[in-house]
């Protein structure tokens, strides 16, 4: 189980700085399988940056015949509500991840099965009738959703699929809708695991990486706010906490010059195999900045590189998913 934490510097190039609100990051994890009772998860490399995600299992099925079975992607589910944004690499793709796979080195094109519900209730056909995108973000939905006759718009806000979303662009009020329903996908494709011997399944995607403007634990020259939250899910321990006195300046205001970003990964999926846990697990988190601070929990990690810190484990059972909390010095503090 992860219990240590480590207190690093993490480079974050391209995060942007968020607006005065959080913006939340979208729980992303690994691979599930629909025959689990015949192949084994011999190992996993997993490596984690706010740039990117990649994966790299070796599973083998120790039978003696092979295993056709369907193996899975879970996209993280995206809530269309316009008053609270998640953080989304690519807003105008279905594919807003960028989710990319390969079998033994050889790319795959995996089917999407996607579906929206309001109120629990499945309006994926309510959407399809009316030529309106199922991805909730992007142009697309929007230039459909102006185009909704009115008695299917009232009809919609009644049940929950749609909210008023009006807004002054200059020239007075303009009454608009927006998407509220949630959106669930699945990337999947058939696979067959030939009897006694590995396969080499690779994935990689970009993160949602969250975030806040600020640092939501510490203000004033103390730890409050979200800080009782964030020592349990990312492990802040009193190396950590000297750390950002040591390197949070303040400025005017009393608020540090740094801002957050947070990663969350399922881990836990890894557990649903044949043997129950993963034969050889890696975990690599990459850093850059030598200004950046990062807590998470893990067991034994130690410095690998001038930018990677690794935790590795056998016979690992995931007790518990990843959640990767950074400090980045804003531009004015570099």
């Amino acid at each position: 189980m992860f219990r240590n934490v480590l207190v690093a510097a993490l480079m974050v190039s391209a995060a942007p700085a968020f607006a005065n609100d959080s913006v939340a990051e979208l729980g992303t994890g690994g691979l599930i399988l629909s025959r689990s009772d015949a192949v084994t998860m011999k190992s996993e490399d997993l490596y984690i940056s706010p740039e990117k995600v990649t994966v790299d299992y070796v599973f083998r099925n120790d039978t003696d015949k092979n295993v056709n079975a369907i193996v899975a992607f879970p996209m993280p589910d995206i809530e269309g509500d316009p008053n609270e944004m998640p953080a989304i690499p690519n807003d105008q793709s279905d594919n807003f991840l960028g989710f990319e796979v390969t079998i033994d080195g050889v790319g795959v094109k995996p089917e999407l099965e996607q579906k929206a519900f309001a109120l629990g209730i499945d309006i994926s056909a309510d959407l399809k009738a009316q030529n309106v995108p199922l991805y909730p973000f992007g142009d697309a939905v929007n230039a459909a959703l102006a185009k909704l006759p009115p008695a299917v718009v009232a009809d919609w806000v009644d049940r929950g699929i749609i909210i008023e979303d009006s807004a002054d662009d200059g020239s007075g009020f303009k009454t608009s809708y927006a998407p509220f329903w949630q959106l669930r996908s699945t990337y999947w494709w058939r696979s067959t695991f030939p009897a006694g011997k590995d396969v080499r399944v690779s994935h990689r995607y970009k993160p949602s990486v969250g975030g806040t403007s600020s640092v939501s634990f510490f203000y004033d020259g103390k730890f409050q706010g979200q800080y009782d939250a964030y020592k349990t899910k990312y492990c802040m321990d009193d190396a950590f906490e000297g750390a950002v006195r040591k390197a949070v300046k303040e400025n005017a205001d009393g608020y540090p010059q740094y801002y957050e970003s947070r990663i969350a990964y399922i881990l836990t999926t890894g557990g649903n195999w044949a043997s129950g846990s993963i034969g050889k697990f890696k975990l690599t988190i990459d850093k850059g900045n030598p200004k950046a601070l990062v807590s998470f929990c893990g067991d034994n990690v130690r410095k690998v590189g001038p930018t990677t810190f690794e935790m590795t484990a056998d016979d690992f059972y995931p007790e518990r998913d990843i959640d990767i909390l950074i400090l980045n010095p804003a531009e004015s503090s570099n």
